[in-house]
């Protein structure tokens, strides 16, 4: 799905306000007290509440080794600056129903409001199109989640129907909307901003690095 260039740790997107990098083991207590906070967790299918610190951990391991594998990518979401500070994540993976590639996101309620999550979805849609030879992208929200609808919505997404979803850590199925964005959409929405591809390593604190084990 992604090519060679973003299967290194390395790899990070540049926005005006934020920088996309891959997640590591040292954002396990940020991910477990704001991902697991009630607001957050009840609108997304996997993420439990609460969020076990051990569940956190698994999910780190698994995104850097789909990262690595280029399965998808999936990014930690931190302010310009401060790539320690992990304030959502953002990532495209395939659908668990249907195997299409799948836009999914969440941001920490300190930081709701001010379009980071559209901004941080922007620059990986960017990145998918500009990147790889997908031809269309996919995503979902809880009907009773318009806040999302409208993150996807800015982002060229079209609206396709409502359906019930599975969302398994919800325990059940749940009515969901469901939206399409294919290349063509894509290209006509570029005047959105330029969105940069940064190759150089961001600031590391000690002992926050993780080595992937293939």
């Amino acid at each position: 799905m992604f090519p060679d260039l973003t299967r290194d740790d390395v790899f990070r997107l540049e926005t005006r306000r934020l920088w996309l990098r891959w997640p590591r083991l040292a954002d396990v207590q940020a991910i477990v007290r704001l991902a697991g906070e009630k607001a957050v967790a009840e609108m997304t299918a996997r993420i439990p509440h609460p969020y076990p610190p051990e569940h956190a951990e698994r999910f780190i391991f698994q995104a850097r080794r789909s990262n690595a594998d280029g399965n998808g990518l999936t990014l930690a979401i931190t302010p310009k600056g401060k790539p320690n500070s992990l304030i959502g994540v953002v990532g495209i993976s395939a659908s668990p129903d249907t195997g299409r590639p799948s836009l999914g996101y969440w941001l920490g309620t300190p930081s709701w409001g001010q379009g980071f999550a559209t901004e941080a979805s922007r620059a990986l849609i960017d990145a998918f199109f500009a990147y790889g030879e997908e031809d269309e992208l996919t995503a979902a929200a809880r009907v009773i989640n318009p806040t999302s609808r409208r993150v996807l919505e800015k982002c060229g997404f079209a609206y396709q129907g409502s359906g019930l979803s599975e969302l398994p850590a919800r325990g059940g199925y749940y009515p969901a909307d469901h939206f399409r964005l294919d290349r063509r959409a894509w290209e006509s929405l570029k005047t959105w901003g330029h969105t940069g591809l940064v190759r150089e390593p961001a600031p590391v604190e000690a002992g926050q690095e993780l080595t992937l084990v293939h």
